[in-house]
């Protein structure tokens, strides 16, 4: 069973709609019982990262979900929930983050040309850093996936599997040891993007 983890932020049905047509057992709760019963872990998320940040504190998941993953636990993060997966953010402030992959959250604006729409929005291809990582085993380099952000995550060489262009290589999928995360969404990316929750629901870590 894969528990999509509710903390107050995002609508999550429509991952869970994604997850369950790939045949995964998924369910949308805040409970850390069932977190920790659970099989794998995703932390999804939309909005800004300082608020989703206290609310994981508040409700005592961040240290749930650190717990997990340091027993071996797979957990994807996806959107926003993969930007909270590193050490902070400088959205609207410092901010602190899981730390459970090095790299720091840092805006759009200022690093890509002036001409380029903030928030990215759209379609991009994604360009494979480490083509062996697993969630890429039922898509292609090149494949298109859906995109909302204005942040993005920077020194985070050690966790990098693809970029995506948007002015320039933008952090699109990371993956050390069981911790992965999208910074697209796959529940949006059609049949790519199932193909990627598909690979997370059913092998090996990376």
């Amino acid at each position: 069973m894969i528990a999509v983890i509710d903390y107050g932020v995002g609508n999550l049905f429509s991952l869970v709609s994604s997850l369950r047509s790939v045949g995964a057992d998924a369910v949308v709760t805040g409970d850390p019982a069932v977190i920790r019963s659970a099989d794998r872990l995703i932390l999804p998320g939309v909005g800004a990262f300082g608020d989703a940040a206290d609310k994981l504190a508040s409700t005592g998941l961040d240290a749930v979900i650190r717990d997990e993953v340091s027993r071996g636990k797979e957990l994807l993060g996806i959107c926003l929930g993969m930007q909270l997966l590193f050490e902070k953010s400088s959205e609207y402030g410092t901010h602190r983050g899981l730390g459970l992959l090095s790299g720091e959250v840092v805006p759009l604006e200022g690093m890509i040309d002036p001409k380029l729409k903030i928030p990215h929005i759209g379609w991009n291809a994604l360009r494979f850093e480490r083509p062996d990582c697993r969630l890429f085993r039922g898509i292609k380099e090149g494949d298109f996936v859906y995109f909302v952000h204005s942040f993005h995550a920077v020194g985070c060489r050690d966790s990098l599997a693809a970029t995506a262009e948007y002015g320039i290589p933008v952090t699109a999928v990371v993956a050390r040891n069981n911790v992965f995360g999208c910074q697209f969404h796959p529940e949006k990316s059609g049949k790519v993007g199932q193909a990627i929750l598909s690979a997370f629901a059913g092998g090996v870590t990376v």
